[in-house]
């Protein structure tokens, strides 16, 4: 009789990720999993523990796995220390009942459940009879969402007020998308072809009542109850949640601290900058505002469309062969218009995984028809490329070398918002951005993700301002503060600046990871070329650095400084 060979952690990664896609359909889609397109995940109390179970069970075979022959490999270490990191911090989060007050501007079951609808296939009549099938799930998914926050009212575990303002908001704006009745569900389903528009029609109908249903649970019984509860989250919390985007236990106090440094190192570079733009300037931002009357601009939603893929054409064929070595499939990304009614920043969702559809990045109009080119350039770089398309793409080309798990579920926060970030870094050290105009507009960028450390861990800490700030120095930081801030220090509308406060409230933690990310990075390619020396060679640094899949910031720098 033989004897079935015990998994490594590699194998045991990848048992996971399929367990998990049969709990989240989602992540499916996510995949390029056909057997997912129909459906939705279980999003109740039951759902939650289901996920959480399997985390535990995954932990177990993970220990064995580990004490296997081979188990000490390159390949089967990364994974197996990312597996048990990840998982472990999943459920720290899990256990302390965060998923019942999952509420907020993004990342919420619900806006899963509209988001994938723009992943899912639609490009045959059987597409769409799938697409039917997922609109027909929509009610029960937002009934198990709001079971969970019914468990979590009852337990006390409230959602801020502030983001359950702007979550109720944006439940009315997907019931009614257009101002004229017609739901976001049914805006969607009428692209659908005639010969299913009866069950399309009527399916998208019940979608938006459950949008409806939710909204008024959310506005009537929701809002009222935790009505005074803070809209910050404290140490304790905060430290929790950071562990889960950062995947490091990070000294809050010296990175509060990096961010003030970051800060001043950046405004002396941008009032250099603004010099040449509008000599005499008060402050960077004023010139940032002379751009956006005077600056370069591309006009019109398509237009604009066509012109970030062309950058990022342009980027590809720039870097490949020279700071890259990128195969075929990791060549193509395409640019979007994202769907109304969501968060104001672009974003990027990555390439399933046999790459039948592509890695796109997506921006949001906010109903806007002008776009002053100062404010796309890098972060186009940072969103597509040489960002989060050559990290997440290269991820899923090597996967067999990798693990899937690695490649796809794995993923920490920090490591691809700091790649992405460091991007945007490279591309100014490779000379990209000589023009004033543009080199402006990434230090603004810069300057937001330091702002964000600053005000992120200080409101949520209440920590004190620095006597050395030009901005309310020795005050204690609140949410009003933070937004006042931000905005003083952005050149971004008032009502993209109000989506960002609103976002460091719903996922506390996750926007100091851009920051910090992009210091691990560049803190292992610098231990790198101490170890080499004149021998160092960035594309090969570059390349295994992006085939490594993801990895906690610890882990991360300790990675890289080998390569």
């Amino acid at each position: 009789m033989s004897q079935t060979k015990s998994p490594l952690p590699r194998e045991v990664a990848d048992t996971y990720v399929d367990e998990l896609i049969a709990l989240d359909p989602v992540l499916g889609t996510y995949l390029g999993v056909k057997e997912s397109h129909g459906k939705l995940p279980d999003t109740s109390p039951a759902g939650q523990e289901a996920v959480a179970e399997l985390a535990r069970a995954t932990l177990a075979r993970l220990d064995d796995a580990e004490r296997l022959p081979g188990a000490d490999s390159d390949m089967e270490r990364r994974c197996a220390r990312l597996l048990r990191e990840r998982l472990t911090a999943q459920l720290a989060v899990h256990d302390a009942g965060e998923g019942l007050r999952a509420v907020g501007n993004l990342h919420t079951a619900p806006h899963t459940v509209r988001e994938v609808f723009t992943l899912t296939p639609a490009d045959t009549e059987e597409d769409w009879a799938v697409i039917a099938e997922r609109l027909r799930a929509v009610p029960a998914a937002l009934v198990g969402y709001r079971e969970s926050l019914a468990l979590g009212l009852d337990r006390k575990l409230y959602a801020g007020p502030r983001p359950t303002a702007t979550f109720i908001g944006q439940l009315t704006e997907w019931s009614d998308t257009d101002g004229q009745g017609l739901g976001w569900f049914e805006d969607f389903a009428s692209a659908g072809p005639d010969a299913l528009r009866e069950e399309l029609d009527t399916a998208a109908r019940a979608a938006t009542e459950a949008i409806v249903a939710l909204r008024d649970w959310m506005r009537d019984v929701y809002a009222p109850t935790i009505e005074g509860a803070p809209d910050t989250v404290g140490r304790e919390r905060y430290a929790r949640l950071a562990r889960y985007f950062n995947g490091t236990d990070l000294d809050l106090d010296e990175a509060y601290a990096y961010g003030w440094a970051e800060y001043h190192r950046l405004l002396g570079e941008m009032k250099s900058e603004a010099e040449k733009i509008l000599p005499g300037a008060a402050t960077p931002w004023v010139a940032l505002a002379h751009l956006d009357e005077h600056g370069r601009h591309i006009e019109g939603v398509d237009e604009v469309r066509t012109w970030l893929q062309g950058l990022m054409d342009e980027a590809i064929e720039a870097l490949d062969g020279t700071h890259f070595e990128l195969a075929e499939p990791v060549r193509k990304v395409e640019s979007r218009i994202a769907p109304p009614g969501g968060a104001a920043a672009p974003y990027y969702t990555a390439p399933s995984q046999d790459f039948s559809r592509p890695g796109r990045t997506w921006l949001p109009t906010m109903g806007q028809t002008r776009f002053p080119v100062y404010d796309l350039v890098s972060t186009w770089y940072h969103e597509g490329v040489p960002g989060h398309h050559l990290q997440l793409a290269q991820w899923v080309y090597v996967v067999d070398d990798l693990s899937r798990y690695q490649a796809t579920v794995g993923q920490v926060s920090a490591n691809c918002e700091g790649w992405a970030l460091y991007s945007e870094r490279l591309m100014d050290e490779l000379g990209f951005l000589t023009d004033a105009e543009q080199r402006l507009g990434y230090l603004d960028a810069q300057m937001m993700r330091a702002a964000r450390v600053i005000v992120d861990i200080g409101m949520h800490l209440e920590l004190e301002i620095p006597a050395d700030s030009p901005f309310h120095p020795g005050e204690r930081w609140t949410p009003d503060l933070a937004q006042e801030f931000f905005d003083a220090h952005s050149s971004r509308p008032a009502d993209f600046v109000e989506s960002e406060l609103t976002r460091y409230l719903t996922i506390p933690g996750q926007a100091i990871g851009y920051k910090l990310g992009e210091r691990a990075w560049l803190l292992g390619r610098e231990n790198a070329k101490k170890r080499h020396g004149d021998a160092f060679d960035a594309k090969a640094w570059h390349m295994a650095a992006l085939s490594q899949g993801s990895l906690g910031l610890d882990d991360l720098v300790d990675e890289l400084s080998r390569l």
